[in-house]
């Protein structure tokens, strides 16, 4: 491992002094996280980010810190870009889209699908292998195995770098096309949000009956673990398309106006589970009451 150091490169120098094996653009929670697994297996890394100061503890660890984004990008054939958003990717990336031609660039700042095509095409037009990265894990969990990092783009880049991919997390290849991560990753996302606000919602509504947050958890937390077993039947349905196999809920059966109305009358806002009952409504007045609640999927689908 090199030894601790800030890099002073002038702007007329096109190689690095010590060339590392990974740059890694943007040191928030994640960023850090990301290089400082690295530094523990053993790797060389340099560091950049836009706020001085982030980056002590890292250079303490073993890091080369360096001044500007040219900088970062001469010192290593791999840059990985965590950064806020597509918008600080793209203005931090743009000026130097020449000095990253022949590099990899592996970007897993959180983007939408279409963002990471943008990117993608962005890198092609440049020489500039791209892997896409959608990172499910929070800081704690990386380098510790306990989470995952879905990919895709450039399968050369996957291939070649996972060894090093794998210093962080378990890893997923999802295809060429480089949106799919991202599509995967927010799909789980949107699960996981839409869970939570159903939660906050029952939460609000027993607490007009004096109930406390940590009492209602306590009976929702193994309801919602049973519930979940639910989905691989749910699933089944979908896959195979049949919403008229015996033994489902039918969708005039799971009306939910009573829960709409009960909110209402209890004060509360009733948006998240009105959101569910416009979906059943739709399939009824098309004539599908009859059939499986999970033909609310098909008030979903892109290509319905």
């Amino acid at each position: 491992m090199p030894s601790a150091r800030v890099v002073d490169v002038s702007e007329s120098q096109r190689q690095p002094i010590h060339p590392s094996e990974a740059s890694v653009l943007g040191l928030g929670a994640m960023g850090s996280a990301l290089a400082a697994a690295l530094l523990d297996a053993g790797r060389s890394v340099t560091v950049w980010n836009r706020t001085p100061g982030r980056a002590t503890r890292l250079v303490a660890h073993g890091a080369d810190a360096v001044g500007s984004v040219r900088e970062a990008v001469l010192a290593s054939p791999v840059v990985i870009a965590c950064l806020l958003d597509h918008a600080s990717v793209e203005e931090t990336l743009g000026p130097v889209a020449e000095d990253l031609r022949g590099r990899t660039l592996v970007n897993v700042t959180t983007t939408t699908p279409g963002e990471a095509r943008e990117l993608a095409s962005w890198a092609a037009v440049h020489g500039i292998d791209y892997l896409d990265g959608a990172i499910m894990a929070v800081p704690s969990m990386i380098g510790a195995h306990t989470g995952q990092v879905l990919y895709s783009g450039s399968r050369a880049a996957y291939e070649t770098l996972l060894p090093m991919l794998e210093v962080w997390a378990t890893s997923e290849f999802f295809g060429e096309d480089a949106g799919r991560a991202s599509v995967v990753d927010l799909a789980m996302l949107s699960g996981m949000y839409q869970m939570f606000a159903g939660f906050f919602h029952g939460a609000a509504m027993a607490a007009t009956m004096g109930m406390s947050a940590a009492e209602f958890t306590a009976r929702q937390t193994p309801f919602l673990a049973a519930m979940t077993e639910e989905l691989a039947d749910y699933a089944k349905v979908i896959d195979g398309g049949d919403y008229t196999v015996p033994g489902q809920q039918s969708l005039d059966f799971s009306d939910l106006s009573h829960l709409v109305r009960a909110s209402e009358e209890e004060g509360v806002d009733p948006s998240p589970i009105a959101m569910v009952q416009e979906l059943i409504s739709r399939q009824v007045a098309a004539g599908h009451g009859s059939e499986g609640f999970a033909r609310v999927y098909e008030s979903l689908r892109a290509d319905r």
